[in-house]
């Protein structure tokens, strides 16, 4: 499993945890060098926005990888996480509707959370 792997599998499961909705990722490697994927997701209010955003970066962080960037945090309505091969988007669900990050990205291999987590816990 790539590291890059690892990280998103712990990032899911972080999101998941503080109930994330519609989690997204997708496999930009081919398309884009701003990293091998994009994991997106979103909540219902402000606060689980936020909450999502710090489980993510104290799972990672725990994990030894370290967060290069973030932006929107203290708005809560789009947080972006770039932790090099993986970028996180974690939006409200106005925003995350309004920019369609899916849309944009089609591009890129829209890859089944639930198949990538059996695939990579194997």
């Amino acid at each position: 499993m790539t590291q890059a792997a690892k990280m998103t599998q712990l990032a899911i499961a972080a999101l998941e945890d503080k109930k994330a909705e519609d989690i997204t990722l997708i496999d930009i490697a081919k398309v884009s060098v701003l990293a091998d994927y994009f994991l997106i997701a979103n909540g219902n209010n402000r606060n689980q926005v936020q909450a999502m955003a710090d489980n993510v970066d104290e799972q990672l962080t725990k994990a030894g990888y370290s967060l290069k960037s973030m932006e929107g945090y203290p708005t809560g309505n789009w947080i972006l996480m770039d932790y090099g091969d993986l970028v996180v988007h974690v939006f409200d669900r106005q925003n995350r509707l309004f920019y369609d990050l899916e849309r944009i990205w089609r591009d890129g291999e829209q890859i089944d959370v639930d198949a990538f987590l059996e695939e990579k816990c194997d």
